[in-house]
């Protein structure tokens, strides 16, 4: 399903799920609680500041998508997501989805421990089996949710992404290993010419030692 989510709308999407789970009491959210939540500094990658105006923004375009919900009666307006239920996923791949907006690109053992308080997976291998369902899924059901990225130059497993805001530039991802693997390179040169440096400067030294002297 591509619902091409700005990155606003993502994380107020991701903000319900989670203050959902971890703070039912307060659920659902007001429009000041949603932006305390979407521009919070932990647990959250890249840290944002949305103004209020902005979020309702974001809120209205989910809410024409049927992703929030709006409740009425009181006197203050507020909002409950949907998630699941459009997109027709469990609550444990909603878990996923939610620290996938909120943090960005993630390995199965930080989505672990990044979901253990919207859910307790049992090991890494649980998450793993949801993610490889969410990007599995038929056309038929909207399509994958999620994609695995190549892994890039010095890490030992691969990281995750959500698919709701569109596909994922892997160009983007290239780039920044190609930055990565290059910025090695530099180092290790400059490390080499330095060690030159202070080996010819050596040399120079004990050969002014054995120069006669006037």
């Amino acid at each position: 399903m591509d619902l091409r989510l700005s990155l606003p709308e993502a994380r107020v999407l991701g903000v319900l799920v989670e203050k959902e789970r971890t703070v039912p009491d307060t659920y659902p959210l007001s429009l000041n609680a949603l932006a305390a939540g979407c521009n919070q500094k932990n647990n959250r990658d890249p840290v944002l500041e949305l103004s209020e105006s902005e979020i309702q923004v974001a809120v209205d375009a989910l809410k024409r998508r049927s992703l929030v919900i709006e409740s009425s009666g009181a006197r203050v307006t507020r909002y409950a997501h949907n998630l699941g239920r459009v997109l027709r996923v469990p609550s444990q791949a909603e878990a996923l989805l939610a620290v996938l907006m909120l943090r960005g690109p993630q390995t199965a053992g930080e989505l672990r421990i990044g979901a253990e308080r919207l859910h307790r997976f049992a090991d890494i291998s649980s998450v793993e089996a949801f993610l490889e369902e969410l990007a599995t899924r038929p056309d038929a059901q909207g399509g994958a949710l999620v994609v695995k990225l190549p892994r890039r130059p010095g890490e030992r497993e691969s990281r995750w992404a959500h698919l709701l805001s569109g596909p994922v530039e892997a160009g983007v991802e290239a780039a920044e290993a190609s930055t990565g693997a290059a910025d090695g390179e530099v180092a290790a040169l400059r490390a080499e010419v330095g060690a030159l440096r202070a080996e010819v400067a050596e040399l120079r030294a004990a050969f002014a030692a054995l120069q006669p002297k006037a």
